[in-house]
């Protein structure tokens, strides 16, 4: 269930504003079409004279590429295009901005389509369009290449190593702080140092200090829907990709850069999406797809397997990651120092920045030092994985906490309260935060019926985790289109991966004083809406939302306007409030003066444009009971209750969604989730029966408790909700494991083979 915190922690409950549509739940917009299976995703989509691709991957984690020999495919009756890197352009050193990370276009291109190298099985070699899928898999599979095999590089610690074999030799270590670039190849593409106070005199006045080393595994999103990309290189040389993608501009961006195309070229279509959590940004079919499209002339349509997706897609990196802290006598963090080394995958970009700054986020820290490497491995690229580089992070951190709350003889939840971030807080990465809400969760959990219901079973224990997500402002488009009956069309470019079409009619309703079900939202194609930065980053609702809230102003001051004209008074004679017109003499409902003015002048149009980026930044507390069998190490969620800071629920039951969405992949990252990859580079559970993801059996109900602490930096105080529920649950559960079999885990996940290996040699 949902609980909504009656504190309203920031402002107290007698002066939060008071809203007719924020905090309702109404049903969502597009419900019906996704109950009855009428919504179009991306493997829906079937345009005439469409014909189909397959992909042609790596059977090697590293090697060399001697020769590509498509003779027999192409001769395969039934063939009509085969393409190969040969067929893209050589993008050069070009940089692209994703959204949620950059990548250099060289890379992106080879990770399309291998060029010279392969650097994880399953990696993109060739491609086949074919009128049937099972001629374009036969014809894949009559492609001879011929490799140099190359010992692989799995592990990001021996990828560190001088010895190391390097995967990129275009790829220096780049020192963030400066820009500079080492003289030599390297598999550690960048290197961040951040600093703050003194971290030796920080140590010095320490009464207890801790220093521990964890190890996390590579994890993959788990989205349903699998990579799915359709597109017809016309002949008048306009490409159309139509895609389930987290980000319409960004698939365009990266289509146009990618083909050397001008981008007024290129046009995406979104399709409903069946999960992405940030694994839906980068594209892998679609450049493949439009090559194919102008080789054969038809529309190609190509459709990735689930071992496609686990094999070949942008999981989270695995890491590892070292952290020492200090406290005095009273329990204050005197010094804490980080050093975390992510996993980039074949190609540079994993989210080490993200990391590095969130690694310490929820404490008040006065001396400290954080650095961070970005390092290659014979892996996917990574990619984004809700809040990327955070889980990883507090994992290691939190269970620091724990160790030295139990050193201290404090509760755990104390302990936070006493050292956590609050307003005026300088992060280490030189970042002060503005009012924020991580205090008002931790008194959320405290005074929680959970907290306060004691645990009585045996090989039972509680554990508790905070976590944080930055959230992204970035760029949003919003236009709104007054029909004559008094409803409005809103078109929106932000692909709706939860729920967000409702929220930001929602806010745009609230804005004008309509009710929510007068508002008909829409996700539109690149040519129907202004530039809109991608889903992610916990964006969406906030700056979405924003834009939203300009395109209602705008409404306003053009109904002002010509309802001024229409009673032939002074527009300072003027208002609008709570929905309806005000004149000297008169007023009217914003429906009566839509349909008066629908028949007298121009269409109202309103225009609404975001590019804020004070975001405010989001935090959680989860407090978890487990039971542990002794027997297998099997571990037992018995209750579990997350408390988050949401600056204000736009939608309750919306808000309640992410967070039990995010705590469940918490939890599967924390117990059993991770690739298992033999000597040669070769994943060994690329499917969802041996890649374990929790299922409804392994799960609770999970009790959200809703804080609204109003972000300063947003009209409807809205704060980013998607990312943080993710990033506590495996410190809660390490915590809870502990207290309830007293044995540690420093290495995720912390499946039942690991935990009944730390019980055997504790007997021992």
């Amino acid at each position: 269930m949902a609980t909504i915190d009656e504190t309203k922690a920031a402002e107290g409950s007698d002066e939060a504003p008071k809203y007719k549509v924020i905090g309702t739940r109404p049903i969502r917009h597009d419900g019906a079409d996704k109950v009855t299976g009428r919504a179009l995703y991306g493997a829906d989509i079937k345009v005439k004279g469409m014909i189909y691709g397959a992909i042609l991957r790596s059977p090697h984690a590293h090697a060399n590429i001697k020769s590509i020999d498509i003779s027999k495919a192409e001769a395969l009756p039934g063939v009509r295009a085969v393409a190969t890197s040969a067929d893209l352009p050589e993008p050069g050193d070009k940089i692209a901005e994703l959204g949620e990370g950059s990548v250099i276009l060289n890379h992106l291109s080879s990770n399309n389509l291998a060029r010279t190298k392969v650097l994880y099985k399953g990696h993109a070699v060739a491609a086949v369009a074919a009128d049937n899928l099972h001629i374009a898999q036969e014809a894949a599979s009559l492609i001879e290449v011929e490799y140099e095999v190359l010992p692989p590089v799995m592990d990001v610690l021996k990828a560190m190593e001088d010895s190391a074999p390097v995967l990129n030799p275009d790829v220096r270590t780049e020192e963030a702080s400066t820009g500079e670039k080492g003289d030599k190849p390297s598999n550690i593409a960048k290197h961040i140092i951040f600093e703050k106070g003194d971290l030796q005199k920080g140590f010095a006045e320490a009464e207890h200090i801790i220093e521990r080393e964890f190890r996390t595994a590579t994890v993959h999103q788990g989205y349903i829907e699998p990579h799915v990309a359709t597109a017809l290189w016309n002949n008048d040389g306009q490409i159309t990709v139509w895609t389930s993608t987290q980000g319409t501009f960004s698939v365009r961006q990266q289509v146009a850069e990618l083909l050397d195309v001008p981008l007024a070229r290129v046009k995406v279509v979104p399709a409903e999406i069946g999960g992405g959590f940030g694994g839906k940004i980068s594209v892998y079919l679609a450049p493949v797809a439009a090559v194919l499209s102008r080789k054969s002339g038809a529309p190609v349509q190509l459709v990735m397997d689930r071992a496609d997706v686990l094999e070949a897609t942008g999981p989270t990196p695995g890491s590892a990651i070292k952290i020492k802290m200090g406290v005095d006598a009273d329990g204050r963090i005197t010094a804490a120092d980080a050093w975390m080394a992510y996993e980039a995958g074949g190609y540079p970009g994993s989210p080490i920045g993200a990391g590095a700054m969130c690694v310490f986020s929820c404490y008040d820290i006065p001396n400290g030092r954080v650095e961070g490497f970005d390092v290659c491995v014979n892996k996917p690229r990574t990619n984004a994985y809700r809040a990327p580089g955070a889980t990883n992070a507090a994992f290691a951190t939190e269970t620091v906490v724990d160790e030295l709350c139990e050193i201290l003889g404090m509760e755990p939840v104390d302990f936070r309260l006493l050292n956590a971030s609050k307003e005026g807080t300088r992060r280490i990465d030189g970042v002060t935060y503005p009012r924020i809400g991580l205090v008002e969760t931790l008194e959320a959990i405290k005074n929680s019926e959970h907290y306060k219901t004691p645990l009585t079973g045996k090989n039972q224990g509680r554990g508790i985790g905070s976590g944080f997500w930055f959230n992204a402002g970035l760029k949003s488009a919003v236009t709104a289109t007054v029909n004559s009956d008094g409803s409005v069309g809103l078109l929106e470019g932000s692909t709706d991966i939860g729920g967000s079409r409702t929220a930001i009619a929602m806010q745009f309703a609230e804005a004008l004083g309509l009710a929510a079900e007068d508002i008909k939202p829409a996700v539109v194609d690149t040519d129907s809406v202004g530039y809109t930065d991608v889903t992610g980053g916990s964006r969406v609702t906030y700056a979405t939302g924003w834009a939203a809230y300009e395109a209602a102003q705008d409404l306003k001051r053009q109904i002002v306007s010509r309802a001024a004209e229409l009673w032939e008074v002074d527009p300072g004679q003027v208002s609008y409030e709570d929905g309806s017109v005000i004149g000297p003499d008169k007023s009217m409902t914003f429906k009566e003066i839509a349909v008066e003015l629908s028949t007298t002048g121009e269409p109202l149009v309103g225009r609404g444009v975001s590019n804020h980026n004070e975001p405010g930044g989001a935090f959680g507390t989860h407090l978890v009971d487990v039971e542990v069998d002794p027997d297998t190490g099997k571990v037992d969620i018995l209750r579990y209750t997350a408390a988050q800071d949401c600056g204000t629920a736009i939608h309750p039951a919306y808000v309640e969604g992410q967070i039990q969405g995010g705590a469940v992949q918490g939890i599967g990252w924390g117990l059993n989730e991770e690739y298992w990859y033999d000597e040669e580079g070769s994943m060994r559970n690329a499917n969802f029966l041996d890649y374990r993801i929790p299922t409804c059996y392994d799960l609770p109900m999970i009790d959200a408790i809703i804080v609204e602490v109003p972000n300063p930096g947003h009209p409807f105080g809205v704060r980013g909700v998607g990312e943080v529920p993710i990033v506590p649950p495996p410190a809660a559960l390490e915590a809870a494991i502990h207290n309830a079999v007293d044995v540690r885990l420093y290495e995720l996940p912390m499946s039942p083979p690991r935990v009944l290996h730390e019980l055997l040699k504790k007997e021992s």
